[in-house]
């Protein structure tokens, strides 16, 4: 005996196909889906019949009449290897069976009927899986709609009621990352407006180049104290300043181990502290010269000041740490000053240190208050700790004061690096500093 197998969308159609092609008399083995129906294609159905390879010579009863004399109801279907009774079924029983599963009256038997078979009814699971389906694609509408709402949103009109503009889809996205930032949103509107009245419009049509100009703006927003080499008999002395917490002494020491140690020529470096307030805070500052075998002095009044810097006036970068103060703290930002007032032959240049998480109106107030000393430039430390840059955007903005150095971690003295406009605004965009050493 031959086993056949015949595949269709529906079990109707499979079991047409197995008439068709092997007749009436054929025995169906099996019945059964390999494939259930999903929205991207249809179900499938096998069914498996057996035929008989060559007609069987008819055998003579013991009344003398073959088995073929026999009625067809006495028939039985002959039984071969593998195949038993119970499986094998005609495929008219197999159709009238598939009919009253699926509700359908089955026709009285006739010669070659044709067997019309409606198809089983999806189950349960099937249901769950489409369902499941058009859930995740209602997901997907909603989050396309979210971005189209979050471009209308962006949509920002010039205040100038004769000059109506639309920000394009890809600064709308900037403008958000800006905004969110912390930076001001009248300066955030000024670079727009500069913008939108200095690019040509046939370079507004491309996003990169729209992305690219914004950059260029927000670089020209940060100035920078550029890095220079001494030269002999030139002298600096720094001094760091600023509220408490900020990290001063921390990176005062990462400057004198930069200036002594890291950059291409090694300077002579002496440290001054007038942090004697805190022991711990002198004790660590003087930990930190012992191990870079650099000069340090700790005084307390301006006289013991002036005689600290006669004797580290060998030396070709001095390094003066501060005591931390409250913005708020009047008299000791004034006591710092009678410091600043003691006569030398070199001047002395005055870094403000302030943390990049303080606040926008913060940093304005500590600004505001430290100017007294006569700001040089900016240093800012813990870029570590905030995805918020635009507070720094708006405060260079303001004071046009230019910034020195960036700190980014506590590690000494690999965290620190000389300030960069292309580093700050690609930090502003990704949220987040990376920690490099320059």
């Amino acid at each position: 005996m031959k086993l056949m197998t015949f595949t269709a969308p529906t079990p109707a159609q499979a079991l047409k196909a197995a008439q068709l092609e092997c007749g009436e008399d054929a025995l169906v083995v099996s019945t059964k889906q390999i494939r259930k129906k999903s929205l991207s294609q249809p179900a499938l159905y096998e069914v498996v019949v057996a035929i008989e390879d060559a007609p069987p010579a008819p055998k003579k009863s013991a009344g003398g009449s073959s088995s073929k004399d026999r009625p067809a109801s006495k028939q039985r279907p002959r039984k071969e290897e593998g195949l038993s009774e119970e499986v094998l079924v005609h495929i008219s029983e197999a159709a009238r069976q598939i009919s009253e599963i699926a509700n359908v009256s089955t026709p009285r038997p006739r010669p070659k009927v044709r067997v019309e078979v409606e198809e089983e009814p999806p189950s349960q699971e099937h249901k769950e899986r489409e369902m499941e389906e058009l859930r995740e694609i209602k997901s997907e509408l909603v989050k396309l709609s979210d971005k189209v709402k979050l471009i209308q949103n962006m949509v920002w009109e010039e205040k100038k009621p004769a000059q109506p503009g639309m920000v394009p889809p890809e600064f709308a996205e900037i403008y958000r990352i800006a905004k969110k930032s912390g930076m001001d949103p009248m300066h955030l509107d000024e670079i727009m407006r500069l913008t939108l009245e200095h690019m040509p419009l046939q370079m507004r049509s491309s996003t990169q180049t729209v992305r690219r100009y914004f950059k260029t703006l927000l670089r020209k927003m940060v100035p920078v104290r550029i890095e220079r080499e001494l030269v002999p008999p030139q002298k600096r002395i720094l001094m760091l300043v600023g509220p408490t917490g900020v990290g001063k002494t921390t990176t005062l020491a990462k400057l004198a181990a930069r200036y002594a140690y890291m950059m291409e020529k090694k300077y002579k470096v002496g440290i001054i502290t007038l942090d004697t307030y805190r022991i711990g805070a002198v004790e660590q500052l003087m930990q930190y010269a012992k191990m870079m075998r650099i000069g340090i002095e700790a005084v307390v009044d301006p006289p013991e000041f002036l005689t600290a810097l006669q004797t580290l006036q060998h030396m070709d970068i001095i390094l003066i740490d501060t005591v931390g103060s409250s913005q708020y703290d009047k008299e000791k930002i004034e006591k710092l000053q009678q410091f600043l007032s003691t006569h030398t032959d070199v001047g002395i240049d005055v870094s403000l240190v302030m943390g990049a998480p303080t606040k926008l109106e913060d940093l304005r107030t500590i600004y505001s208050n430290f100017s007294l000393l006569g700001i040089d430039t900016l240093i800012f430390t813990k870029l570590d700790e905030t995805r918020g840059f635009g507070n720094i955007f708006s405060l260079v903005y303001e004071t046009e004061k230019p910034v020195s150095y960036f700190s980014t971690g506590q590690e000494v003295p690999d965290d620190l690096m000389c300030a960069d406009s292309d580093y700050l605004v690609e930090c502003l965009m990704e949220a987040r500093a990376r920690k490099e050493r320059r």
